[in-house]
């Protein structure tokens, strides 16, 4: 039995709202998350969700914007073995517009090896990364959803249960591919303002 219990959560002061699975918790409770942030994981399954508001970049190409900000990604983790497993053409969401201008859409998908927190290299997991980058270019904006799901968790990352993740659907979960979905598929802008536009 999959779960279903996914509730719209409030982002950023209730101006954004996105649905998810409601396993996920806010890591803001836990830790400290940097303003331009929201941060969920469900602990039991070592999954994460981050969105992010990050000025436009203005030198990416909206093709393949996702795939640069997987990339970028990877570097600045420190990743080994960055797998592009693949990626969508560019995608306009007329449901998400300021003004008239609709938001551009690209998505990718990639794998890699990355430690956690101040784990050295022994301790990477493998992690399947989903990316979506949603460009509001009319606010100067890049929105990041970005699913982090582990692989292969690392022995010497000495967690209980080291050693390659069960599907989620053995758990009862939601598939991380299938939350990823939800989320950008269910993200909205409720409050255009803070944006500063």
């Amino acid at each position: 039995m999959v779960e279903t219990a996914c509730t719209e959560h409030p982002l950023f002061g209730g101006a954004i709202s996105m649905t998810f699975p409601a396993r996920f918790q806010d890591l803001s409770n836990v830790r400290e998350v940097p303003d331009h942030q929201e941060a969920f994981a469900d602990p039991s399954r070592d999954e994460s969700l981050i969105v992010e508001l990050l000025e436009l970049k203005q030198e990416v190409a909206d093709e393949g914007s996702a795939v640069w900000f997987l990339q970028d990604l990877a570097r600045e983790q420190d990743a080994e073995g960055g797998m592009l497993i693949e990626q969508s053409g560019v995608l306009e969401v007329p449901g998400l517009c300021y003004r008239s201008t609709p938001a551009v859409v690209t998505s990718a998908v990639g794998q890699m090896a990355i430690s956690k927190g101040r784990q050295g290299r022994e301790a990477q997991n493998i992690v399947r990364v989903y990316l979506a980058n949603l460009r509001l270019k009319e606010v100067g904006t890049d929105i990041l959803i970005t699913a982090y799901e582990p692989v292969v968790i690392s022995e010497s990352a000495g967690i209980v249960g080291a050693g390659v993740v069960s599907p989620a659907e053995q758990s009862g979960c939601m598939p991380m591919a299938e939350v990823f979905k939800l989320s950008v598929s269910s993200f909205k802008v409720n409050d255009w303002s803070l944006f500063n536009a």
